[in-house]
């Protein structure tokens, strides 16, 4: 089928809409814009130029995309939003392209982005994330798979969210968030395993074990980080080792366990 077209849309002759698109009333389509079929846009949605949205997306009312970074050393360079598949962006949430030229602000394919978060420039969001309401994602932060922000959580520039992390509501997150770990509070601190994250997800029980134990090694066992990212790394478990490369390859610290 061809796509449905509100006629009191705007869309630009030279965007790309799949089969079995819909476009919903006062949507806003720019040229240089891809969507995938079987989408759905809602009533006063903007989709801006240089932006890719790929098939069976849903972006609710007010929701604008592919924006022009907030960034003043912004000056219209040519820089792209590539969306995945399957992804919901609901009222009000607000996605920009890159800063750079030639860059790309990037959401993998099965995002859940609730109403009114803001995901900024040159920001890479990996599959199956939720970003709750009103979460702020500044510039280059970069979230794993599977990791859950919740409502109102702010996230500094350059900060990673590690796999399956969870952050909880109003957090202030500055540095990088541990793989599988709860972090929440301002300042920021890892609380404990994020296990209802992880059964959702079908870890296995042994797993799981060897990363409460990882847990403890690194926060409740005194030991000195060298040791404890020593003791991880020798971990026959390989989310437990995921959990030190992540520690090792951190350039801004990462939040540590509260007192």
């Amino acid at each position: 089928m061809t796509a449905i077209i509100h006629p009191t849309a705007q869309v630009d002759p030279g965007a790309e809409i799949g089969a079995d698109v819909y476009i919903g009333p006062f949507a806003v389509i720019e040229s240089d814009v891809a969507i995938g079929a079987n989408s759905r846009i809602g009533a006063h949605a903007v989709i801006r130029r240089y932006t890719t949205l790929g098939p069976r997306c849903r972006v609710w009312e007010h929701a604008m995309l592919g924006g022009e970074p907030q960034d003043v050393s912004f000056h219209d360079q040519l820089s792209r939003l590539e969306i995945g598949a399957d992804n919901l962006i609901r009222e009000g949430a607000t996605i920009h392209r890159a800063t750079t030229a030639g860059g790309s602000t990037r959401i993998g394919d099965g995002n859940f982005l609730m109403a009114n978060c803001h995901v900024a420039h040159d920001c890479k969001i990996g599959d199956r994330v939720i970003i709750a309401n009103g979460a702020l994602l500044a510039g280059h932060v970069a979230v794993a798979d599977r990791a859950f922000i919740s409502g109102n959580v702010v996230v500094h520039q350059f900060a990673r969210i590690g796999t399956l992390a969870m952050v909880g509501g109003l957090a202030r997150i500055s540095q990088d968030c541990l793989p599988y770990m709860i972090t929440e509070g301002s300042p920021a601190s890892a609380r404990g395993l994020n296990l209802v994250g992880l059964r959702r997800a079908g870890f296995a029980a042994e797993t799981i074990r060897a990363l409460k134990q990882a847990f403890r090694t690194l926060f409740r066992a005194g030991r000195s980080l060298h040791d404890a990212l020593a003791e991880l790394e020798a971990s026959p478990s390989p989310e437990v080792r995921a959990v030190a490369a992540f520690a090792r390859s951190t350039k801004r610290g990462f939040t540590h366990g509260s007192a």
